[in-house]
């Protein structure tokens, strides 16, 4: 009973703190991403497209790849807004329909990697927990195929909604594919008999897609340690099949106090590098599993923020992990 009621308990993500009082969903949002003008602008180039104000207007390149000036308004800053629908509170089992912070640190990480190198381009790619999609709905603008993946009618229509609702901003087109997926195992199973389910259900031709992606991405699926353990068998089965996969996971350290500890520790994080051993020093970052994932923490300085209108803090970090073999 006692876990039944912590399920049901309503928590809010501090995103949403000041949106209308009583409104705990659904509720829309504009988000701001915003692009500078010299960000290496040959990559920016139809990334993304509005049918008001192309990417293409804003930036241009010679044949030699110089930044050609025309006129000086044709270099303002690049504005673009996303429509995410989403829950302003939700109970546990149902975080994924609201928005949180880790979100949006990963997406202004992929968008860096978008703007400055062509390493996303053309892949095939895995969001775990996609919640609203955001993430992989901006990725969608340089790969091949994004799978957007989690549980829950309810989660996934929502996130289907949100691809919907910004089809005409992001030059995505048929790349997105939303599906559920269940961490207890992979291949991912049928749910027949589920009518709602079934528009979120894999075909054989997308699972063999699926195994053969080369990124993996996350954020804030890391807050219960019985979450983080199904989170790592999952990626133990699916990252050592070939090829070679990386993941890009972002969390939010959260702190209590601990009882056993006299403290205030962050013990869901600790429980995260339990798993992990680091991939300069090849030592285990925590006591614990038998490790068989090398990880690297990103330094988010290097990262700007191109999302706008949320204080991005020192609680959030991501990291680059990789499958290897336990020896």
């Amino acid at each position: 009973m006692e876990e039944e009621a912590a399920e049901d308990e309503q928590v809010m993500s501090e995103l949403h703190i000041g949106c209308p009082p009583g409104s705990s969903g659904p509720h829309i949002s504009l988000f701001t991403i915003t692009i500078p003008p010299g960000n290496n602008g040959e990559r920016c180039i139809d990334l993304f497209r509005s049918g008001e104000v192309p990417m293409h207007r804003s930036i241009c390149a010679d044949e030699d790849g110089d930044l050609v000036l025309t006129r000086r308004s044709q270099f303002s800053t690049h504005n673009l807004s996303l429509t995410i629908s989403h829950n302003i509170t939700s109970s546990i089992s149902n975080v994924g329909l609201q928005v949180w912070k880790a979100e949006l640190v990963l997406s202004d990480f992929v968008l860096h990697k978008m703007f400055t190198s062509s390493e996303f381009d053309g892949i095939v790619s895995i969001e775990l927990g996609a919640g609203t999609g955001l993430v992989g709905m901006l990725l969608a603008s340089v790969a091949k195929k994004v799978f957007l993946t989690d549980r829950g009618d309810h989660i996934l229509e929502n996130c289907a909604k949100n691809v919907h609702l910004n089809a005409r901003v992001l030059n995505y087109k048929d790349v997105i594919h939303v599906r559920e997926l269940d961490w207890s195992s992979w291949p991912p199973t049928d749910n027949v008999g589920n009518s709602t389910a079934q528009s979120y259900c894999w075909t054989s031709a997308e699972i063999e897609e699926a195994q053969g992606a080369s990124l993996l991405l996350a954020a804030d699926v890391i807050y219960s340690d019985d979450l983080t353990d199904a989170l790592f068998s999952f990626l133990e089965r699916l990252m050592s099949l070939a090829p070679r996969k990386v993941l890009y996971l972002a969390l939010e350290k959260r702190y209590n106090f601990s009882l056993d500890d006299l403290d205030v520790v962050a013990n869901g994080y600790s429980r995260f590098l339990s798993y992990l051993r680091d991939g300069e020093e090849n030592k285990d970052l925590e006591d614990g599993h038998s490790q068989c994932f090398v990880g690297k923490r990103i330094d988010l300085s290097l990262v700007p923020q191109y999302v706008g209108k949320y204080d991005r803090g020192n609680d959030v970090e991501v990291w680059c992990i990789e499958y290897k073999e336990k020896k």
